[in-house]
């Protein structure tokens, strides 16, 4: 590898200008040549490798660790929620599947304005108004009957012994719940199950959810039905009835996954396969790979001021091209083929400067959370998956069904309640990702497999809200242009810009000082986050040893495994 190891986030910062400090320390990959998975919480992980060893391609791995997650990892994880996935199969064909959220029937375009027309944000993000008809569960059966080997009992047994036997509280899921106990406090159903009716769960407590492993069961025996009908419905629409929700029979009967053509692209040779519309992480990503295209990133080098600089003004131009056109393209007409095109992108590059760009005002809109989850699994067969999955906010909207033990999302905030009204992020949304019936939010997850003469030889994604898209980006140049392998370019320093408000946020020591101050000399705001940004799981193809490797993010405390 042409890249330095990297460097712990507490180590002095490299004096060399251009080089950057790292975020974290990169393990070393592990490595498989059955199969290999990246997963945000080591439970999940473990399970996807034993559905592998019991002769289980990728996508039982993934539908398996979709169900695990929902049990050890409660903030993102989920039944109650919904999620995107990109699939590459052995025979060739990539497919991507819809299964996010959709605003009930009875939704509609004001309802979360007050009687003078502005936005009440509290309905739309905590309580029984902010959810969306779950599409988890629908989706994670459809991919398994129509993709896997093994059976939907076989892959869910793992998920089921999880929440019948327990888990051990870790010291993450300790600090997770203390830290969202305000608000699981406010719903006596979330108090009794996620802070132990009020006296917190403890590391290394052992943490049953026995309702949740009947609704798990019940999925395993009766497929979605087992959610979308009989008495785990009538436990959802019972509790939306009682809080003043929408959900009704009707919404969860008529839930759709949908496969849709993934958005394609290419990159210095490689085929770029992500996700599309309602969806904006996949267009925005292969757009900006089409702008970055034309530069020697390469000769630049990683977290060089050159580098930054033209990433950056990339980001600024996908990022109001997201907020001007992007939407549920089942309702409203997405241009998102020509926004990937190498043509848009041709002309769209002479607007690029080597000073920095003007973000023109536009009004903003809604935020997008950050709180979701990604992991990513691949067997030997070439079979890879790419499952990024969310209840919008950390825990949702903080209501669990009584009897039923999940959470449900607050994903009615992801749309533009009222385009127009600033947020608490600045992220831009306009008309076309307005509340409607049965619409589905717009959303960044950029679940993304990289090509290479038919095989996949990148899987990668990550959480963060508006950052997912440039979390995404950054891996992918990390290993196209600089040859780092997948610990490295998951554990390497992260930029953020999004357009709107216009600057460069940047990891705590993530960009060396003499590159900060060139950026500044070239007009960019820059600002230091307190916290990491994005949870990136990927894996990487080594087509000289014919081996497959898989790296967790060191922000977190997610595990790969590999056998």
């Amino acid at each position: 590898m042409r890249f330095l190891p990297l460097l712990c986030f507490v180590a002095i910062l490299v004096s060399v200008a251009g080089a950057p400090a790292a975020a974290q320390v990169a393990a070393r990959p592990v490595t498989g040549g059955h199969g290999v998975v990246a997963s945000p919480e080591p439970y999940a992980a473990q399970v996807g490798i034993d559905i592998m060893r019991q002769g289980g391609n990728a996508v039982d791995a993934a539908v398996a660790m979709g169900f695990a997650l929902a049990v050890t990892l409660p903030s993102a994880g989920n039944l109650g929620g919904g999620g995107f996935m990109v699939i590459h199969l052995p025979d060739g064909r990539d497919v991507a599947v819809d299964y996010r959220e959709m605003a009930p029937l009875a939704a509609t375009r004001d309802m979360y304005l007050d009687a003078a027309g502005k936005a009440v944000s509290s309905r739309s993000r905590m309580g029984h108004l902010a959810a969306g008809v779950p599409g988890s569960p629908a989706g994670l059966c459809h991919v398994q009957a129509k993709y896997g080997k093994l059976s939907l009992e076989e892959v869910m047994a793992p998920a089921i012994a999880l929440a019948k036997d327990g888990i051990v509280v870790s010291r993450f899921l300790a600090g997770s719940l203390r830290g969202s106990a305000l608000r699981l406090g406010a719903f006596a159903e979330s108090k009794r199950i996620f802070l132990a009716d009020g006296g917190l769960w403890k590391t290394g407590e052992t943490f049953k959810q026995p309702d949740l492993a009947r609704t798990l069961e019940r999925i395993a025996k009766s497929g979605r039905d087992g959610f979308y009908k009989g008495p785990v419905a009538d436990a959802i629409v019972a509790e939306m009835t009682r809080g003043k929700g929408l959900m009704t029979h009707a919404d969860l009967a008529g839930y759709e996954v949908k496969e849709r053509a993934p958005t394609v692209g290419t990159y210095r040779g490689c085929k770029v396969v992500s996700m599309p519309p309602p969806s904006s992480g996949g267009t925005a990503l292969v757009q900006m790979l089409n702008l970055l295209e034309a530069y020697p990133i390469r000769r630049w080098g990683p977290g060089s001021e050159r580098t930054l600089h033209f990433m950056v003004e990339s980001m600024r131009l996908a990022f109001r091209d997201r907020a001007r056109h992007m939407g549920d393209a089942d309702f409203t007409p997405v241009p998102a083929a020509g926004m990937a095109s190498k043509a848009y992108a041709a002309k769209l590059r002479d607007r690029i400067r080597e000073v920095a760009g003007v973000s023109e005002a536009m009004p903003p809109a809604y935020p997008e959370k950050e709180q979701t989850t990604h992991y990513s699994t691949m067997d030997a067969s070439g079979c890879a998956v790419a499952c990024t999955t969310t209840l919008n906010g950390g825990y949702g909207c903080a209501v669990t069904v009584p009897g039923a033990g999940f959470l449900l999302n607050n994903e009615m905030d992801d749309f533009a309640s009222a385009p127009g009204v600033p947020n608490m992020y600045g992220l831009i949304q306009g008309e076309a990702n307005a509340v409607g019936p049965r619409r589905r939010p717009l959303s960044s997850m950029t679940p993304t497999l990289l090509q290479r003469d038919g095989r996949v030889i990148m899987v990668i994604g990550s959480p963060g809200g508006p950052t997912i898209i440039n979390t995404v980006l950054q891996c992918v140049l990390n290993v196209v242009d600089h040859d780092m392998d997948i610990a490295q370019a998951i554990a390497a320093p992260r930029v953020h810009h999004q357009w709107l408000p216009d600057r460069i946020v940047h990891e705590p020591f993530g960009i060396n000082p003499d590159v900060l101050r060139g950026l500044r000399k070239r007009g960019h705001d820059t600002r230091a986050r307190r916290g990491w940004m994005g949870d990136a799981h990927g894996i990487l193809w080594d087509a000289e040893r014919k081996m497959m490797t898989a790296a967790s993010d060191p922000r977190n405390g997610g595990r790969a495994m590999g056998f």
